[in-house]
């Protein structure tokens, strides 16, 4: 796994009898991101795919869009004193015709694995308009039961995890359930922008038709990040936030939470669900038992 994981040394406690032993840890270290040289984030990550994160932070913030705004991604030597490379800091490289975005984007403050909005000066800030603004419109139904099923597929491709239990994991998925691509990161923000990334150097950008499916809870920036690169179904295994269900409502976006087991809460874009019953006198889907 090289730096993904790492060993300590740890007592363990089992019934009043301790016993020494080396654990596994997940690995968590910085990583800048420069835009054209210049510092532009500091995130919180698991090491690995950094190029795919880097790109989809900058598809979450419209920046870019297509795999041809970003003339390289880089590793940049010389990022300590005695000019050794930590392969924590990257820089890229926009396309000559890709316009560099004002100071309004930096982050002031360096962005925790977790923080979500940290660092933006306000709301607004981050209602960045997407390059792909047909989320709304985008036909594609997807069954309960294949929304039920899906946890468990992302848990058992987890490969991190299973020998640290500290990862968050973001698993893009088909319409009819199969795995499209899964990434872990100490960060469950990090995860998702690995995935688009990804997609963009793949060229498959927007995410039309796909389910993203996120192992915590649907935060503001995770849909914003869903709206973004065009994806227009996100499942998450915990609660939305407020502010997630009304940047779903505005966009298009089919918001799901609290899946487990066979219940799911269904909070925006009820009608992509299918088949879906009658709705309840308090107005919520109700999903039809498999």
């Amino acid at each position: 796994m090289g730096r993904v994981t790492e060993r300590r040394r740890v007592v363990r406690i089992r019934d009043g009898v301790a016993s020494v032993r080396p654990d596994t840890l997940v690995a968590e270290e910085p990583l800048e991101i420069r835009l054209n040289g210049k510092p532009l984030a500091i995130t919180m990550r698991t090491p690995g795919d950094d190029f795919a994160l880097a790109a989809g932070f900058l598809v979450s913030e419209g920046v870019i869009a297509r795999a041809e705004d970003v003339r390289s991604i880089v590793y940049c030597a010389g990022a300590t004193e005695d000019g050794s490379n930590t392969y924590n800091v990257v820089d890229v490289r926009l396309a000559p015709d890709v316009p560099v975005p004002d100071s309004g984007l930096e982050r002031n403050v360096y962005t925790t694995s977790s923080c979500g909005l940290c660092g933006k000066a306000s709301l607004d800030a981050v209602r960045t308009a997407t390059r792909f603004p047909g989320t709304a419109a985008d036909p594609v139904r997807v069954s309960p039961q294949v929304l039920t099923e899906l946890p468990d597929r992302l848990r058992a491709a987890q490969r991190v995890f299973d020998r640290t239990g500290a990862l968050h994991a973001a698993g893009l998925f088909s319409a009819e359930g199969e795995l499209l691509d899964l990434r872990e990161d100490v960060g469950r923000h990090n995860a998702v922008d690995k995935i688009v990334g990804r997609a963009l150097q793949d060229g498959r950008l927007p995410l039309t038709g796909a389910v993203l499916l996120v192992s915590g809870r649907a935060s503001f920036e995770l849909a914003q990040k869903a709206v973004m690169a065009g994806i227009p179904v996100l499942a998450a295994v915990s609660a939305p936030s407020s502010l997630a269900v009304d940047l779903a409502v505005e966009s298009g976006l089919t918001l799901v939470g609290f899946l487990r087991g066979t219940s799911m809460n269904v909070y925006a874009g009820e009608h992509r669900l299918t088949p879906v019953g009658p709705l309840s006198p308090e107005g919520l889907a109700v999903v039809p038992a498999p």
